[in-house]
């Protein structure tokens, strides 16, 4: 694979697994085939004694009938952990800490994994951005590309840090905000604030409550209090730039594909969402 800033999510031919034994002849064990997926961050910004530390690629095995059973049980579907079981269960790996990946190296573990599981077609219900009309799409996920966050060289942005964090200079304020990447243990956390707060009955509020989990420090201060209420209370222009140049820094999986609306014919790009359907397919 070239190394551009975005390229095809892909890895090679699959394998068997390291110290497989070959199945004798005649009988019916199987040796489930690994694949090796790339990861968008490239091992960076993983502490040192992480699993994926400076690993640009990790080995994952092909999902299984047993694999299905993890999505289809209902306690752990209940619980929000059905996905995080079986990315535990498919990497060769099994001293990773699914909390601990990164937000975009997981994405691209699940891409490659349900390419693998159920083919490359995902079929799923869309809004068209023009019309608004609602309709069944068809994407092809060998188009997926990856995004290494190397993409902000024209934003005023400084970084890494020996922290692994990065310095976005506000446009309107002149302040800088430091912020980080978020791992799969944050985005829980995001989506139990966002969750919690609809179950009270107050209003949503999804783009400051992942601000919130993001940004480290402002102009030096570290104070939860203050950082929560500046991020409040931050301009519009401020808020804008700063979600720019932090999806920019990001190593993620870039979900946008092409998009042909049947109903007014607008040939587009849209963000394929992840849905039921993505690995739930003809349920």
């Amino acid at each position: 694979m070239s190394r551009k800033n975005k390229d095809r999510l892909g890895s090679p031919a699959p394998t068997a697994p390291v110290g497989a034994q070959a199945p004798e002849e005649g009988s019916l064990a199987y040796v489930v085939p690994t694949e090796f997926v790339e990861l968008p961050s490239r091992g960076e910004y993983y502490p040192e004694d992480h699993p994926f530390q400076n690993k640009e690629v990790v080995e994952m095995r092909h999902m299984t009938a047993k694999d299905e059973d993890i999505l289809t049980s209902r306690s752990l579907l209940k619980k929000g952990l059905a996905i995080d079981r079986l990315i535990q269960s498919i990497l060769v790996d099994k001293t990773v800490d699914t909390d601990s990946l990164l937000i975009g190296d997981k994405n691209a573990i699940l891409v490659q994994t349900r390419i693998h599981a159920y083919g490359p077609t995902y079929d799923t219900r869309v809004l068209c951005p023009v019309c608004s009309t609602s309709g069944t799409n068809s994407f092809n996920l060998m188009e997926v590309e990856l995004n290494y966050g190397d993409s902000w060289a024209e934003m005023n942005v400084e970084g890494p840090t020996a922290n692994n964090t990065f310095l976005i200079k506000l446009p309107k304020s002149s302040l800088s905000a430091e912020v980080r990447l978020l791992t799969g243990s944050d985005e829980k956390s995001v989506l139990k604030l966002i969750e919690n707060r609809r179950k009270n009955q107050l209003a949503e509020t999804p783009v400051t409550t992942q601000m919130k989990q993001f940004v480290v420090s402002i102009d030096g201060h570290t104070d939860r209090t203050q950082l929560n209420q500046f991020i409040d209370n931050m301009p519009t222009l401020d808020a804008q730039y700063l979600r720019v140049a932090y999806n920019r820094v990001v190593p993620n999986v870039d979900m946008t594909l092409p998009y042909n609306c049947a109903e007014c014919g607008t040939e587009s790009r849209l963000e394929v969402p992840f849905t039921a359907d993505f690995f739930w397919p003809n349920r």
